[in-house]
């Protein structure tokens, strides 16, 4: 006998057969769930609910864009495989989800799979796993009868043979994303949970804040997966800095206030907001009540790391550039293009041009965001409570590769900043990433 032949067809029938207990265990779920989802009636408060947790899981910033009606996708992204473009959702029977019953719609949202194949995880299903029967309810009667239907056609996905195959999706899904169930608040307080629901579930925050393993699963989706969580990664040319309480480049210097003002506004004493998270702002949690902003910020302060330290100002280099003393490398470029509006203290002008000196994005571990804002420029998102928006130009036509990696590591390195530099080598290739995108 071929044992070793016979140790392959084990293994092969015991994964088969942990993915089907796994795949029969999701229509448990199905099923268990269809009575309270059947019960909802599409009345104007769930309705109402439902725009506002549309707002909540951002589903605008994926699928509105410029040029077509509201819901009905085009949103080109780009991943290792090819680019995928998001869907009309708006309640079209054709193009949209209008033939969606409401259990089809909940198996799109909490578990990946739409109308018998799984969606790709640029969806992100995984953090929608958590949102209660009686949310998915809400959302289904919002998109079904709160938002126009738009006879939008879809555009066809640009991934080529064999990847464009989706059942190896459902491997993935199976594997790396979490059985959806309502949320569970443990042993947060009530406030803290409700913070969590948001943070964990359809505030999917830790899409861009948490690493990712090679096989593109978050690392940790949960504050019980580890430290991983919520840490910070790079992602689109920026690095979505740490949101835990642990240290440089984190939001130790930020109270719970803080925080919540910067949900609501994209601004605080500490910073203002820039790159994709600025979509985040405008799309989405500025409409967050002050109780859910509050408490999304509470549970951020409550994921606290040991040997939390705090940032402290050191005047050296404000006195040097004060004096004329531009010897360190840098120096000159940032008294030349940066101190009119940041100060030569680092300490700028708050909500309008932000501090350098203790800047979780200046002190971040990678040095990608800084440069690249050096590079493309930024501007201040608008909303009902800023509505003046400022600038910073790029400044990619005026600075060499050397001078951004010079000017942005004397920022990374002074008022107390203590962050790793970035090479000119490294600069020339965000360059490069920039001007493509």
């Amino acid at each position: 006998m071929n044992w070793k032949r016979l140790g392959k067809i084990v293994v092969i029938a015991g994964a088969a057969g942990f993915l089907g207990v796994v795949a029969i265990s999701s229509l448990l779920d199905y099923a268990a769930g269809e009575k309270t989802l059947a019960t909802s009636e599409a009345s104007a408060s769930l309705i109402a609910r439902g725009e506002y947790l549309a707002r909540l899981g951002d589903c605008a910033a994926c699928h509105t864009i410029p040029g077509r009606p509201p819901f009905t996708g085009g949103l080109k992204m780009g991943t290792p495989i090819g680019a995928i473009y998001t869907t009309n959702i708006t309640p079209d029977p054709t193009y949209g989800i209008g033939s969606f019953t409401l259990t089809d719609f909940d198996r799109a949202l909490r578990f990946g799979v739409s109308k018998g194949h799984t969606l790709y995880p640029a969806m992100p299903y995984p953090s929608y796993s958590n949102t209660t029967l009686e949310d998915v309810a809400a959302l289904y009667a919002y998109f079904k009868s709160g938002v126009t239907p738009s006879a939008t056609p879809n555009i066809s996905n640009e991934i080529p043979f064999p990847l464009s195959m989706r059942w190896p999706l459902t491997f993935w899904r199976l594997l790396f994303s979490p059985r959806p169930a309502p949320f569970k608040p443990g042993s947060l307080d009530p406030i803290e949970a409700r913070g969590a629901y948001f943070v964990d579930g359809l505030g999917h925050c830790g899409e861009c804040h948490t690493p990712r393993a090679l096989t593109m699963q978050v690392r940790a989706q949960t504050r019980a997966d580890g430290e991983a969580y919520l840490s910070g990664a790079v992602i689109e040319n920026y690095f979505a800095p740490s949101l835990r309480t642990s240290g440089h480049g984190s939001l130790a210097d930020w109270n719970i206030e803080d925080i919540a003002e910067f949900l609501k506004t994209g601004a605080n004493n500490h910073g203002i907001v820039f790159g994709s998270m600025t979509d985040v702002i405008v799309h989405s949690t500025r409409f967050m009540t002050d109780d859910d902003a509050a408490a999304a910020a509470r549970y951020l302060k409550s994921i606290a790391d040991k040997g939390t330290q705090t940032f402290v100002y050191d005047e050296a280099a404000h006195h040097a550039l004060q004096k004329g003393d531009t010897g360190k490398p840098g120096a000159l470029l940032y008294l030349d293009n940066c101190a009119a509006c940041h100060r030569p203290d680092g300490l700028g002008y708050q909500r309008v041009f932000p501090r350098l000196a203790g800047n979780p994005v200046v002190m971040a571990p990678e040095a990608i965001s800084l440069a690249t804002i050096v590079l493309e420029g930024s501007l201040t998102p608008r909303t009902k409570a800023t509505p003046a928006q400022f600038a910073m130009p790029s400044f990619a036509w005026r600075l060499s590769d050397q001078e951004v990696a010079d000017v942005v590591n004397f920022i990374r390195s002074s008022w107390g900043n203590r962050s790793t530099p970035i090479a000119a080598e490294s600069v020339a290739k965000l360059r490069k990433s920039v001007r493509s995108n």
